[in-house]
């Protein structure tokens, strides 16, 4: 299996936050993540609020949250456990990633938590 890529905290951008963050999916992808600790399984998150999104899309938002550097993906067996970096990402972008998932919350009612920075 090919190793997962999981760019280091110092190497994270703002530029790949921000576009990993501006798909309202992957936002709700990673609000349920924190409000829940980690998601197992795809299927866990196949349905955000009115949305069924497609496994084959799912891979690809986890891969483009996990690339950013605002998950953790580790596998056990043939699932993957995703977990959230936002104590990492939030030591090194005070704010940044609260005030987005903050936003999204405001504008859906997809159960997103209120974050602190």
């Amino acid at each position: 299996m090919r190793p997962l890529l999981h760019p280091a905290i110092e190497d994270v951008r703002p530029a790949a936050i921000l576009h990993a963050l501006s798909d309202p999916n992957r936002a709700a992808i990673l609000a349920k993540i924190l409000t829940d600790g980690h998601v197992e399984a795809c299927a866990s998150v196949a349905e955000l609020g009115d949305r069924v999104i497609p496994k084959s899309s799912l891979s690809n938002h986890f891969k483009i949250l996990r690339e950013a550097g605002l998950i953790r993906s580790e596998r056990h067996g043939v699932e993957m456990r995703n977990h959230s970096r936002f104590p990492e990402i939030n030591a090194r972008f005070p704010g940044l990633v609260a005030a987005i998932i903050n936003a999204y919350a405001s504008d859906n009612a997809d159960g997103a938590p209120n974050l602190k920075s």
